[in-house]
């Protein structure tokens, strides 16, 4: 299935149904001089609004890479869900502003068939039109429909309560629906803040699932010549654009020559098991047949487990040659007191082994 193709396709059903809903409640509204209906209409234009500009982030985040973006145009749609979260935001006051004033200038409502008829359609079609829109956005990892989908359904909670409040003003005379237009005015601005939190996050640059590095690290695991897989960072460039480098703990006997080779089997094995381009794939080189360096390993990883923040030790590799040590000292990210840590850690271990030359490079857990 063409991913743009289906994102274009699902938005143009969102742009439809969502105009013909706004003229219908904007109609509606105006005529019963109901400000909860009115408000509804806005926001399902605003809605048709949001899936054109997805429509336009779709198409652009699908241009080809060129030698000024050559991971290529997929973080567009992040901005793209940006702007739609901008404008439900905007709604949302707007909504909020308006409420307000009919609460404080009253107007009464005069709901009639066919504002309840309605009312109660647009209920059932925002939460198809949800269900559908955010199932196609989780399909085809689309930031934008999601965000669309999660706004339809918010939507039919809207209506739900906009025919709530017609039916109170119907059986008791009393009027709520400048109040109702409040609570609507927050969920919206709720949406709105809530889909531009999550975009500029992505735009920073999250750390990926668990279940993804668990994925990648499995794959490279599998090959015999690989002791462990550390350092493993995936650059998102879009759903389309993954762009991940690690480093592979190998034996120190290999060659050069099966080094590089071995470089190629994982670029191309994670690439066909998970879709993610290696652009990078660096070695530690491990210790074989050497019963003092591995019990040495042992001790420095028991020494690093006094330390909370230090969460574990690779890339060892003891020289006896030109005596020297060295390894990578994985720290938690969210430590305060990285530098100290390191500090304390190579300190002891130059106090275990003074006649070696003690290297401790600092690492993060980028990843699970």
């Amino acid at each position: 299935m063409d991913r743009t193709k289906s994102i274009v396709r699902t938005s143009i059903i969102g742009i439809a149904a969502n105009i013909l809903l706004s003229v219908f409640k904007a109609f509606v509204g105006v005529l019963s001089h109901s400000v909860a209906i009115t408000m509804d209409a806005v926001n399902n234009l605003s809605d048709a609004f949001s899936s054109v500009i997805t429509i336009v982030g779709a198409k652009l985040s699908a241009r080809e890479p060129d030698r000024k973006h050559p991971y290529g145009y997929g973080r567009i749609e992040y901005l793209s869900a940006m702007v739609i979260g901008i404008i439900i935001l905007y709604a949302g006051i707007t909504s909020f502003t308006e409420s307000v004033t009919k609460i404080i200038h009253p107007e009464t409502p005069d709901y009639g068939t066919p504002a309840l008829v309605i009312v109660s359609a647009a209920i059932v079609v925002k939460i198809v039109l949800g269900l559908y829109t955010k199932k196609m956005g989780e399909k085809v990892d689309s930031d934008s429909l999601v965000a669309s989908g999660k706004d339809a359904l918010n939507d039919s909670i809207i209506s739900a309560a906009t025919l709530i409040a017609a039916i109170i003003f119907i059986t008791t005379g009393f009027s709520i629906e400048a109040y109702i237009g409040v609570v609507i005015s927050f969920i919206i601005i709720k949406t709105g803040f809530e889909t531009l939190r999550d975009t500029v996050s992505m735009t920073l640059g999250e750390r990926i699932t668990p279940e993804l590095a668990k994925k990648v690290k499995s794959s490279i695991n599998e090959l015999e010549e690989v002791r462990g897989v550390y350092d493993l960072i995936i650059h998102n460039y879009g759903s389309e654009k993954l762009i991940g480098s690690a480093h592979v703990e190998i034996p120190d006997t290999l060659s050069a020559v099966e080094i590089d080779a071995l470089d190629r089997v994982i670029a191309k094995k994670v690439f066909i098991d998970t879709g993610i381009m290696m652009g990078g794939i660096s070695v530690y080189s491990t210790n074989t047949s050497d019963s003092v360096a591995v019990e040495a390993n042992k001790k420095i990883s028991a020494l690093v487990s006094d330390y909370d923040e230090a969460l574990q030790i690779h890339g060892f590799y003891m020289n006896h040659k030109t005596k020297e040590i060295r390894f990578d000292l994985v720290i938690d990210i969210e430590a305060k007191n990285k530098r100290e840590v390191l500090s304390k850690v190579s300190k002891r271990v130059e106090e275990m082994y003074p006649e070696y030359v003690v290297e401790v490079l600092m690492d993060y857990n980028f990843s699970d």
